[in-house]
């Protein structure tokens, strides 16, 4: 782990063991933090802020560049370890150390439109606001994009002046404390911690650290809620959780149907997590008159996967992240069939010896689905699909919001009117007309309802990172 600019063990040398999701062999020990590592990484925050925030803006802009050119520099060995640690493919993971050194660079370029204000006088005075950091920052990633999450998570906070204690996943932690290593001498010490551990004794400390003002999660709606009552029975904080979905995809029937059958599986995130994504469209509502011509188009797509060992650069598919994800999915599986659904294609491992050790699963595509089934209504974070059929338009709309998740969707049509007629009732956060998927820099994503509060990776951000100060200059 790395504190105070060290390299260290947890304290009573607790360590726990990482594996690899693809062959069940060992990858390393890791270092398991206990309270006394947490306010250990806390304390190293709180000597580093002061000169960290006194630092200029052009400055603290310097070090994270120079952060993003030795990400630059280890693409290769950070994606190779978060694809054996992870299960997803080694091009998938290439692409993730890009995308963190993209959205790094972007809030290198926004930080200096983070301003404050001069408000109107009264009488002879002056009213100006000015915007500062919180202090020492806790910052809790999940498993799904290991090193994209660590590297561009962090940015925001450390550009706007705070320090930042960050808690890896503990299923997938090494690409994270390697990182660690790299970026040991390119930070002042303490200004970054990494600490890996459990949620339940290393994440649970962090949260409740009475000395930590700001929390930050992507994760589950579970650990969200959780967080959110951990933190309230310390102090007052700032939480703000990017969180689960069970998102939609209206088709309708004027769709480009080649590019909406490309965008369905695109959607689903097949290819970059093995469907254990967040914004996964993992409802796919078919106009009737285009169902059954759609869904096996899209079945002959999703065979066309290569599903592989990650580490290999033909593959486009690897294995879920774990035993109980996998074995969650399958559970998921056997409900859909137990409540009248029809299994399309998948429903269980790919054939072959090299799939038997592994957590493999085929791409599943459920159709006959009816919108109050569990898999409609219940986030799987797997490879899994389903498909619903409709032809009334207040109705689709209305099954498409009848969830607790409000993270993405996405509407496919030709006609704009029946576009922004569409997204404007969809009870979600971050929206496509006729695309799926795709982030954009600078373009803020975030949910509605049980997806989570506040948004992330847009100038937005940033702002959630400091506080409002009013500076009256009396001058009667």
């Amino acid at each position: 782990m790395l504190v105070g600019g060290e390299l260290v063990d947890a304290r009573g040398g607790e360590r726990y063991a990482t594996v690899s999701p693809s062959t069940g062999q060992l990858l390393a020990q890791v270092p398991f933090a206990q309270k006394s590592d947490v306010e250990a990484a806390v304390e190293a925050a709180e000597r580093a802020f002061p000169l960290w925030r006194d630092l200029p803006l052009s400055q603290r802009v310097a070090t994270l560049r120079r952060f993003i050119a030795v990400l630059e520099a280890n693409e290769v060995d950070l994606a190779l370890l978060d694809a054996a640690d992870l299960g997803s493919p080694f091009t998938s993971m290439r692409s993730d150390v890009r995308l963190a050194c993209e959205l790094l660079d972007y809030v290198c370029n926004a930080a200096g439109e983070v301003k404050g204000q001069t408000l109107p006088g009264t009488g002879g005075n002056w009213h100006v606001t000015k915007r500062e950091p919180y202090g020492v920052v806790g910052r809790i990633i999940p498993f799904n994009h290991p090193l994209m999450f660590a590297a561009a998570k962090i940015g925001a906070p450390l550009v706007m002046g705070n320090t930042v204690v960050l808690k890896v996943p503990d299923q997938t932690p090494l690409s994270s404390l390697y990182m660690g290593e790299l970026i040991r001498s390119v930070f002042p010490p303490g200004v970054i911690n990494i600490i890996s551990g459990d949620g339940r004794t290393t994440g649970d400390t962090l949260v409740r650290h009475p000395r930590i003002k700001r929390i930050a999660l992507t994760g589950s709606v579970e650990t969200g809620r959780l967080i959110q009552r951990a933190a309230a029975e310390s102090i007052v904080k700032h939480v703000s959780l990017e969180l689960g979905g069970k998102n939609p995809m209206i088709v309708f029937a004027d769709a480009d149907i080649d590019k909406a059958v490309e965008g369905a599986a695109r959607g689903m995130n097949f290819h970059w997590s093995q469907g254990q994504s967040c914004g996964s469209t993992t409802r796919l509502f078919l106009h009737r008159d285009i169902h059954d011509e759609f869904a096996q188009r899209l079945k002959a797509r999703v065979e066309r996967i290569v599903i592989g060992d990650p580490l290999d650069p033909a593959t486009e598919m690897g294995c879920v992240v774990s035993k109980a994800q996998f074995d969650k999915s399958l559970s998921y599986i056997a409900i859909g069939l137990e409540q009248g659904a029809t299994c399309l294609t998948g429903g269980g491992r790919p054939t072959g010896d090299e799939f038997a050790e592994g957590h493999f699963l085929r791409p599943t595509i459920f159709t006959g689905v009816r919108n109050d089934m569990r898999i409609a209504q219940e986030e799987i974070f797997g490879p899994v699909l389903s498909v619903l059929k409709w032809d009334d338009e207040e109705t689709v709309v209305r099954e498409a919001n009848q969830v607790d998740y409000g993270l993405t969707a996405a509407v496919w049509t030709r006609d704009i009117n029946k576009a922004f007629r569409t997204i404007d009732r969809l009870e979600a956060g971050f929206v496509w007309i006729n695309g799926s998927s795709s982030h954009y820099k600078g373009v803020p994503f975030g949910g509605y309802k049980n997806s989570g509060v506040d948004s992330e990776e847009g100038i937005e951000e940033l702002y959630s990172y400091t506080q409002l100060k009013t500076v009256n200059i009396v001058l009667g």
